[in-house]
């Protein structure tokens, strides 16, 4: 009940004039954004972050979990008419997607993907309203010792997930760790990496290297790898109407996906890739139409992976908001406008902060039906998108990082950072390093320095704090299971597929 009451003053929040626009505002802009190929949250969140120094910290944080949520939605639409996914999780989408449409049922594949994405996404943010005040009262349960270690979890498991291999993402979140040291220490007054620079000595604004990384320096990757052929929109055929039977084998897959997106997606190494390829093999597997899959395109393959998709968004939103761990690109960039508002996320913000969480998660269902509505009805209207001319949109995303970048504190010194940013963006983008644990690794490891010194003078120097503790231990547990499984995992395959060694001499 008192989950219930909360979620009431959300909606007393979200339903004011102002923020409903701006809910409007980023469901439409979120929609055009995951049907570009190659644009994603991260990179639309990143170029409007320093409207956080206008705008009222409850309007902004409505507007970007629209344009989340509207991502979310729009990738499926390029996914299922170009064969092309917006964002890795869309992938799993347009192996059978894209087959409907050429088969002649596009219609009924855009049906089950907004319809289950809206079932997905009104069960995900159910979760994140009940799951989320209870991690807050375990959470209180931290000390310092404890925040830590969990820091040192998410750490390992954001690199190692976030990266195509731990080394690569380790190295991100070390580069990161530097970034975020940059400036004057806090608690001794030193300062650190400025190389005598004053403009150092505040450290690099969080804002500037979220641009530079994710807007500047994928517009030009993309720009780079952008080649003279032209991409094929499949036309879109028959109706936006689903039959009953198309009904009938859509309606479990959209529960299954959600059930399979949210837990994962509130992992600290959950994401959306791994419960859409999960879905996708699950429905492959219970299906009655196993003929249909990778040849004409079986519905359930689009509906589950679609419905996880989308339950996986909004699980992401529980341990950003309580623990103040995000586990995926887009939730490290809604994490730096929190620090440009001066806000930590975690179990205190829910107490201090009780407006912008709870009209938050009310505005993420006021989302869900804005987005059934903008996406069946305009869906020809969003295809026109991808007639957009490339250069000219690559152009216009620069000019709008650099302008919004400027106008943050209008120091030359901030656009110069800003594109040599954006110069080690593209470096990392072209040789597969993952850019958002240098995110995580700038905004996470102040605080879990601050932790750790914490620790060490309440224990007065004392290393066992942090295994004397048994949660601490669990934690540090994890963190190390999570670093060299993998490796080991590997192994064991490798000694499997090359079989039992041969001894010379034996029968």
């Amino acid at each position: 009940m008192e989950t219930l009451g909360h979620l009431a003053h959300g909606f007393s929040v979200a339903f004011t004039p102002v923020n409903l626009m701006w809910c409007l505002l980023g469901t439409t802009l979120g929609t055009a954004i995951g049907v570009l190929p190659g644009l994603g949250p991260a990179l639309t969140i990143a170029l409007l972050l320093p409207i956080t120094y206008q705008v009222a910290p409850e309007a902004s944080f409505i507007l970007f979990a629209g344009i989340y949520y509207g991502a979310m939605y729009g990738g499926s639409t390029t996914s299922i008419l170009l064969n092309t996914p917006g964002e890795s999780a869309t992938i799993v989408t347009a192996l059978e997607g894209n087959r409907m449409a050429r088969s002649g049922r596009g219609g009924a594949a855009l049906a089950t993907s907004a319809i289950g994405s809206f079932v997905a996404g009104t069960l995900g943010t159910l979760g994140v309203a009940f799951l989320a005040p209870v991690v807050v009262k375990f959470a209180l349960s931290f000390g310092p010792a404890e925040y830590f270690s969990l820091m040192v979890l998410a750490f390992i498991t954001v690199s190692a997930v976030l990266g195509s291999s731990s080394v690569r993402g380790l190295t991100s979140l070390f580069i990161g760790f530097v970034i975020g040291m940059i400036g004057v220490d806090l608690q001794t007054g030193q300062p650190r990496f400025t190389f005598g620079m004053s403009q150092l000595l505040d450290g690099v604004d969080v804002i500037v290297v979220a641009v530079g990384l994710f807007a500047v320096g994928e517009t030009f990757y993309m720009a780079s790898r952008r080649y003279a052929g032209k991409d094929e929109i499949v036309p879109l055929k028959g109706s936006l109407y689903m039959t009953a039977a198309e009904w009938a084998r859509s309606w479990k897959a959209w529960l299954r996906g959600a059930l399979l997106g949210f837990p994962i997606g509130a992992l600290p190494a959950g994401g959306a890739e791994i419960p859409t390829f999960l879905s996708y093999a699950i429905e492959k597997k219970l299906s009655k139409h196993k003929e249909e899959f990778g040849t004409v395109g079986a519905i359930e393959g689009v509906a589950g992976p679609e419905a996880a998709n989308n339950a996986s968004a909004a699980g992401v939103l529980v341990p950003m908001l309580t623990l103040g761990l995000p586990t995926s690109a887009t939730a490290a960039i809604m994490l730096s406008a929190f620090q440009s508002y001066g806000i930590n996320p975690g179990p205190m913000l829910f107490m201090t902060q009780a407006n912008l969480v709870w009209g938050l998660i009310a505005s993420l269902f006021i989302a869900n039906i804005i987005l059934v509505i903008l996406n069946l009805p305009l869906i020809g209207l969003w295809v026109r998108l991808l007639k957009i001319p490339a250069p000219q949109l690559y152009a216009g995303i620069l000019v709008f990082a650099t302008v919004g970048t400027y106008g943050i504190s209008q120091s030359p010194t901030d656009l110069v950072i800003l594109y040599l940013l954006g110069g080690a963006g593209f470096l990392m983008r072209r040789f597969d390093f993952p850019t958002a644990p240098v995110i995580i690794g700038m905004i996470l490891w102040p605080l879990a320095e601050t932790q750790f010194r914490r620790a060490m003078t309440i224990s007065n120097g004392d290393w066992s704090v942090f295994y004397k503790h048994p949660l601490s231990l669990t934690l540090l547990t994890l963190a190390f299971i999570g670093l060299i499984g993998p490796h080991v995992y590997a192994y064991i395959e490798r000694r499997r597929m090359r079989g039992p060694e041969h001894v010379p001499g034996d029968a």
